[in-house]
């Protein structure tokens, strides 16, 4: 603990002294900033980091996720030589071993997502993985994979010598110290008060583990987190086990083991986990302590153990740790700038992987926080994804039983959290219940996926091949694409731009001209300041001073966090949600015309595509936008919520002898996916331009008309991409792709497949990828034809054929019908 008293002010505070907030300490300094001052209640990681496994794995389900653990394990190598201290970091590897074949086939496409991130990784027998690891017992084993870059760190270790580098930076660092409140005056944090006295900051950030939702909710902001007890024991001396032995998981036994002197650390995931109190309970002090033992909730994992390494039942256990850890509702850790409040920053909720994220996670925020924006693709972590109601401490407990125990769970496709469920409900819920309907969720709502038949239960077996469902939703897409099918999309984000300078604002966001006349909508993406996407949505206009945006339900909070934040200073306009006011019904499909036209007086076919108009329709008045998701003639009609039951009536009634269904959400993505159409999140990211993704036809360029991210935008034209998204249809009707699969080029890696679904029109699956030249050249349209290509999946190596159009209808005259 420094001696001298604590500072009156500070650029940056720093909440929090375990190992994310001395690497956000540490990485703000190397960025520059060197006024930082760092707090902690207790002594540095004695909250929840002393008693981390300190495993650090570095293939993670995404790239960018990849990549920040990546850079996690380059730092923890080479921070001693820099600090004088070490972070006990061994790079020892890591084996993952399967007992199922289904487990197996997660593995492999592992390993080819390790090629596609050009990470070492190797697939292993059982008896090439008992070779690595030759204390644990094989007989029931698939197969394995071997990941030599994996290591472990000392969490408390690696806490100081962060702590050291800060230091050295020029950070400040007091332990003993417990913020009591966050200040904040006219919407922005101004500093904090402690309990010895107030200090002034221009930014303040919330790195204080479980204790981060308190934090926050100090200044108004919304963290979701609730800690769960975590389990693992450390046994005495076993014979076999030597320093250099690598992490061992077995997924699907839910443990994990790794050596410690002489014996083994043994924990895991249970599939039922045990919340602990609510964040608002946790009891202080609460410093380098446990909880009691458990030791029947941990027989699971110790049971599972034993099957393993069958010595461990004659092995004596020298230390039982039960140390809670804070889970976030969806296993992904928060990171970011708050939309409450703009100069507050969180990185917390590490879901038990805050060892492994540490670095690149510290790095990347400290990014953000100097620069204004993430400088990469954080999308899948960013607080934005959460909304003002994921707060609630009944709904966070009910759902943290079960987030722990996904960190081994077989990452099914469409896998959907089970707990604090139904949630947000649009009005036709009961409705589509009553047909069959199969619910997934998205920020929280409950959409239908897909509708079984009648007296055929909707619930269906995960599996890695063709599910159950899928002659389901082959029969949802062919009604789309032959007669009309009417799907909710309720859940679709809405908000209304209003005031008289909303053209100039969305000008400037928007990178299409939105200067239309009332009633026509735009396609458009959000771009940041590198050009790179920040959303897509579609405007239209519904007055001179009023707009109207689309948007997609995951990023209801992040698009109006931008919006308003990107918004040219002393614009007269106002962003407002209007999410909750509309139903949203999606009537498509080749008959769609004559659908709505037995419910409407107004013409539909003098109705061009992009047009918006109020129109009536049964005893309602809705609002008819002629647009489409799917690639078919179509109208989204945009209905006051409380009378969207009446109107789905109307329309199921008066389409019954066109045969009109209902459809959901997995038809939509076979839908979309044969016409190529983008979806933010997996095409869009901030790790792509209008270039790479193929949509500067979306975009302002032969106008004069400046925009955010233009000129980044043109420099990445007269470039060339370095990916390149193309549309691909597998050969076979045999194999099932699901997103995430290795593209090959000639035999090599060159890509990856950012969405597959099957196509019943075309008999196969289908889907988009991004290309790119190992070399890391620019590529074009002739590289792209040059070549054979082919996927893996599972393993196995599928021929595709590529294109750079879509795959149906590709001059568009199904839409314009």
């Amino acid at each position: 603990m420094p001696t001298d008293a604590l500072p009156s002010r500070a650029q940056v505070v720093v909440v929090g002294g375990g190992v994310i907030g001395t690497s956000v300490a540490y990485h703000l300094t190397k960025l520059g900033w060197t006024d930082v001052l760092l707090l902690e209640q207790g002594r540095l990681s004695s909250g929840t980091t002393w008693h981390a496994a300190g495993l650090v794995g570095q293939l993670r389900a995404s790239e960018s996720g990849t990549r920040l653990v990546q850079y996690s394990a380059q730092l923890y190598a080479s921070l001693e030589a820099e600090v004088g201290l070490s972070t006990g970091w061994k790079p020892v590897g890591g084996v993952t071993v399967a007992r199922t074949a289904d487990r197996m086939t997660q593995l492999r496409r592992t390993a080819a997502s390790a090629d596609a991130y050009g990470l070492d990784c190797t697939l292993l027998t059982p008896a090439e993985a008992r070779e690595r690891w030759p204390v644990m017992q094989v007989d029931d084993l698939v197969g394995a994979i071997w990941l030599p870059g994996d290591g472990t760190a000392n969490p408390t270790d690696l806490t100081q010598a962060l702590a050291r580098g800060a230091r050295l930076g020029g950070a400040r660092i007091h332990e003993k110290v417990r913020v009591l409140d966050v200040l904040v005056t006219d919407g922005r944090a101004t500093g904090v008060r402690t309990d010895a006295g107030d200090v002034e900051a221009d930014v303040v950030v919330n790195c204080a583990g479980q204790w981060a939702k308190q934090v926050g909710l100090m200044a108004g902001v919304t963290v979701p987190l609730h800690s769960a007890e975590h389990f693992y024991v450390v046994t005495e001396q076993l014979g076999g086990v030597r320093p250099d032995l690598p992490i061992l998981r077995d997924p699907d036994g839910w443990t994990y083991f790794k050596e410690e002197v002489g014996g083994l650390v043994v924990g895991g995931f249970e599939p039922e986990a045990k919340p602990w109190v609510a964040p608002d309970q946790i009891p202080h002090p609460f410093e380098f302590q446990l909880l009691e033992e458990d030791w029947e909730h941990f027989s699971v994992l110790m049971e599972s153990a034993i099957e393993r390494i069958p010595a461990l039942r004659e092995t004596g256990i020298r230390t039982f740790y039960n140390g809670p850890e804070s889970f976030t509702p969806d296993n992904q850790f928060i990171l970011g700038r708050a939309p409450e409040v703009p100069n507050v920053f969180v990185g917390a909720g590490f879901n038990s992987v805050g060892i492994a994220s540490a670095g690149g996670a510290g790095r990347a925020l400290a990014e953000w926080i100097v620069e204004g924006e993430p400088t990469s693709d954080l999308t899948a972590v960013d607080i934005r994804r959460f909304a003002r109601f994921h707060g609630n401490n009944r709904w966070l407990r009910a759902r943290v039983a079960e987030v722990l125990g996904l960190h081994y769970e077989i990452p099914w496709p469409h896998r959907e959290m089970r707990t604090a469920r139904p949630f947000r409900r649009s009005p036709l819920h009961d409705r589509l219940a009553a047909s069959n309907a199969s619910f997934g969720s998205r920020m929280g709502w409950e959409r239908p996926s897909f509708f079984a038949p009648p007296g055929v239960s909707p619930e269906v077996a995960h599996t890695w091949a063709k599910p159950g469902w899928l002659p389901w939703v082959e029969a949802e897409v062919t009604s789309t694409r032959t007669g009309v099918t009417v799907f909710d999309q309720t859940s679709f984000s809405k908000y209304l731009v209003t005031g008289p300078d909303a053209e100039r604002a969305l000008q400037w966001l928007c990178t299409a001209d939105v200067a239309v006349a009332p009633g026509r909508t735009v396609y458009t993406g959000l771009l940041n300041a590198r050009g790179t996407y920040e959303s897509d949505l579609t405007v239209t206009r519904l007055s001179a001073t009023d707009y109207l945006l689309v948007s997609s339900a995951a990023t209801t909070v992040r698009d109006q966090d931008h919006l308003r934040r990107q918004m040219p200073a002393g614009c007269a306009a106002t962003v407002v949600d209007v999410t909750s006011s509309y139903a949203v019904l999606g009537v498509m499909g080749p008959r769609s015309r004559e659908l709505l036209s037995r419910l409407t007086s107004a013409s539909l076919t003098d109705f061009p595509f992009g047009t918006s108009r109020e129109i009536d329709l049964g005893h309602a008045t809705v609002r008819a936008t002629r647009i489409t998701y799917v690639g078919e003639l179509g109208w989204e009609i945009y209905v006051p919520t409380e009378l969207a039951v009446g109107v789905h009536e109307d329309l199921m009634s008066a389409g019954a002898d066109l045969g009109v269904m209902n459809g959901g959400y997995h038809a939509i993505e076979s839908l979309r996916l044969e016409k190529g159409y983008r979806a933010f999140g997996r095409e869009l990211t901030p790790d792509h331009t209008p270039v790479d993704a193929g949509l500067l036809f979306a975009c302002k360029l032969r106008t004069d008309v400046d925009f955010l991210g233009r000129t980044a935008l043109e420099a990445a034209r007269a470039r060339g991409p370095l990916r390149k998204l193309v549309s691909f249809a597998v050969a076979s009707p045999e194999p099932m792709l699901w997103g995430g699969e290795l593209v090959l080029r000639d035999g090599a890696p060159a890509g990856q497949v950012t969405s597959a679904a099957w196509s019943p029109t075309l008999g196969s699956c289908v889907g988009l990828a991004y290309l790119w030249d190992p070399g890391g050249a620019p590529i074009d349209a002739e590289w792209v034809r040059a070549a054979t290509y082919a996927v893996d999946v599972g393993g196995v190596r599928v021929p595709v054929t590529v294109s750079l159009r879509p795959l149906v209808d590709p001059e568009g005259l199904r839409i314009k019908a």
